[in-house]
């Protein structure tokens, strides 16, 4: 983990409530797709945990939803402004189990992780599926950037204005030539994939949490193996240490 400044580069609307910000600074830390930043928000007490969705030497790329004061306070932020921020925390997708085909879902802001975990697999040689799962086409993003990548990427809405009508799980159901599956999403979307696909997975949760670094023990979570931190031995778990 390393606490340092990174300074807006870019922080600009994807839809009316999500939004993309491009920070720069040390980014040393990230070490896996999968992993978060918690950021320090001037006037709040906690820090706001954020996935990463890209990452290079010099920047990080992060999409996040408004949704409450801490989110609304970031998207209101100019570039050049500064930010006090902890990067390198979690564990991140491990990809040595993802065989050639993996499967990676993301749901509403589960998506941005996706991203970077598909540009890794690429790397890999591998094939991965995107699938992505929102409430409304309006609610959409990030598709194109997936299909730049050069993957195939599927969709589902609830309300059917884009893509297959229903959830990422009605999508998944019709498939079954992956090796593997990566998710990240609300919970009852975690488990709702736990219970219909038919290979091992990791999946990410997102949680509440108080310090983001394990020492609080604000975010453990019950698993097969004991109770597990989600801010560090998560925020991915395996599908069969789960307790749901």
């Amino acid at each position: 983990m390393n606490q340092s400044y990174f300074k807006i580069v870019k922080n600009e609307p994807l839809t009316s409530t999500v939004y993309r910000m491009v920070l720069g600074g040390d980014t040393s830390a990230i070490i896996r797709a999968g992993q978060f930043i918690n950021i320090k928000i001037d006037g709040l007490f906690l820090r706001r945990p954020i996935s990463v969705c890209d990452y290079d030497n010099k920047t990080i790329t992060i999409l996040y939803k408004v949704v409450g004061k801490g989110t609304e306070a970031l998207h209101r932020m100019e570039p050049a402004s500064t930010l006090d921020i902890l990067t390198g925390l979690g564990n991140g997708y491990d990809t040595t189990k993802s065989g050639n085909h993996p499967l990676l879902i993301g749901g509403g802001v589960g998506v941005p992780p996706m991203y970077r975990l598909a540009k890794n697999l690429l790397d890999e040689g591998k094939t991965p599926v995107v699938i992505l799962g929102f409430n409304t086409k309006d609610e959409a993003f990030y598709m194109e950037e997936f299909k730049q990548l050069g993957i195939e990427v599927l969709v589902a809405t609830a309300d059917g204005t884009l893509g297959t009508k229903g959830f990422v799980t009605d999508i998944v159901k019709g498939l079954s030539d992956y090796t593997y599956f990566y998710t990240c999403g609300p919970e009852p979307m975690l488990k709702a994939l736990s219970a219909c696909t038919n290979t091992s997975g990791q999946l990410s949760f997102e949680e509440r949490m108080g310090c983001g670094f394990g020492a609080c023990m604000g975010c453990s979570c019950q698993t097969k193996y004991g109770n597990k931190r989600i801010c560090k031995e998560g925020p991915v778990l395996e599908k069969e240490e789960i307790i749901w």
